[in-house]
């Protein structure tokens, strides 16, 4: 770990890419009971040995599977991950790999810029988790290179609130479920800085993953007295300096085992209304079919879309990118814009600072995107935070959050979760019994 007075900050700290979740809807409600279910079939074969295999069924029928590793940079990577809802015979494959890329630190004074993942500690300093930090779930043990076992690695339920919530047209009846989400969850400590990463499965096909930062703010950068910090403590003698915290994520998509994804994006604009015309919304597609640098907007948005696979209405499964709130940095290249497609290529593991591919190779996602054509699609998420300091970060601080979704899109003929005396209203617009 390094020098905590010498790094400054060194605060872009750790986060461990929180391994597996699983997440699950309680189903709730007036609906009469389901028949008994068929007899199960046979369950695929394992991807990964037990100690790495994440495998869960949810309240609806849903089932997570994936693999889970440590890398010395990244910390827990999350690979070969599967969704099975109630219903289909065998688990689709939705992402190859997924881990976190990069979180880039730059400074508001420009003294201190730091690639936390590729220049600290990060995979190294994965901390321990106490029993309470863990409420109600499991620990798991990684297995860090040069440190040994650390029980780090925590797998637990939280209530989401509805799933879903539905009443027929006279009153008499309400479909509803109560929604649980499996977080998994790691903590990495990088000077006075520490970082939560957590990743979320849920029962209708979602796919979460959060960065969280806190900690303390770091006392050997109270001197933001240049309008580039905030008061700290009794009147105006501490300033913290201010702060971005750029996240990156790497996902490798696999629609139905098919790296051969095709990326898609949609725009949509709206016409101006008149006194006798109400306002008309026209949405365009465009095939994404070489590398792109994407800026997110009002109205756009990017879907991965399977080759091979269809849902029982015969239309194609993709997932859109929902990126969540970000503070955009435009201070580097590589942070300039929202989303990157990039082709995949072994080496680019990280955004920025990567040192995978060989020293005269690029070494940041901007630079890969040069108009190749994609075939293998891989997306860079990049997610920002500008932290401004406040009275209430000490001490210990909130957590801050910043993160993105990946949201089922067709990959299911209906909401996984349908009770099942509504499984007759694919298409339906009768009235609701």
């Amino acid at each position: 770990m390094h020098d905590q007075r010498i790094s400054r900050a060194q605060k872009g700290a750790g986060l461990a890419l929180a391994v597996t979740a699983l997440l699950g809807t309680t189903a709730v409600g007036t609906a009469q009971a389901a028949p008994a279910a068929p007899p199960a079939a046979p369950a695929p074969a394992a991807d990964c040995s037990a100690a790495y295999r994440i495998e869960q069924k949810l309240d609806g029928g849903t089932t997570w599977r994936m693999c889970w590793r440590h890398d010395p940079l990244a910390g827990v990577v999350l690979d070969k991950i599967s969704y099975q809802p109630k219903g289909e015979p065998r688990p689709i494959r939705v992402l190859n790999s997924a881990r976190l890329a990069q979180i880039h630190v730059p400074y508001d004074d420009g003294e201190a810029e730091y690639q936390d993942v590729t220049a600290t500690d990060f995979g190294q300093n994965q901390q321990a988790l106490r029993p309470a930090e863990c409420p109600g779930g499991t620990i798991r043990t990684i297995k860090v290179a040069g440190r040994g076992d650390v029980k780090g690695l925590c797998t637990t339920t939280r209530a989401r609130g509805h799933a879903y919530r539905l009443a027929n047209d006279t009153g008499t009846k309400v479909w509803q479920a109560q929604g649980k989400d499996l977080l998994v969850y790691s903590i990495n400590k990088a000077s006075w800085y520490e970082y939560i990463t957590e990743w979320r499965f849920s029962s209708d096909g979602t796919i979460s993953s959060n960065v969280g930062a806190t900690g303390m703010l770091s006392p050997f950068d109270y001197d933001g007295g240049d309008s580039r910090g905030w008061p700290i403590g009794k009147n105006n003698t501490a300033y913290a300096e201010n702060h971005s915290h750029n996240v990156f994520w790497r996902l490798d998509s696999a629609l139905d085992g098919n790296t051969k994804n095709r990326v898609e994006q949609y725009d949509s604009t709206v016409t101006a209304g008149t006194s006798r015309n109400a306002p008309t919304t026209k949405t365009k597609r465009t095939k994404v079919t070489k590398e792109l640098a994407g800026d997110a907007k009002s109205m756009r948005w990017w879907r991965l879309v399977s080759t091979t696979g269809k849902n029982k209405d015969g239309h194609p499964r993709s997932y859109e990118i929902v990126p969540g709130r970000t503070d955009k940095f435009s201070g580097r290249p590589y942070t300039k814009h929202d989303v990157y497609f990039t082709e995949y290529k072994k080496c680019e593991k990280y955004a920025s600072d990567n040192p995978s591919c060989p020293s005269t190779a690029p070494n940041s996602v901007d630079k890969w995107v040069n108009g190749q054509a994609l075939k293998n699609p891989v997306t860079w998420v990049n997610i920002g935070f500008h932290h401004i300091a406040r009275d209430e970060d000490q001490e210990p601080m909130p957590v801050h959050w910043q993160g993105f979704s990946l949201s089922p899109r067709d990959v299911t003929a209906m909401n996984p979760l349908t009770p099942d005396d509504l499984k007759n209203r694919n298409g339906n617009v009768g009235m609701l019994p």
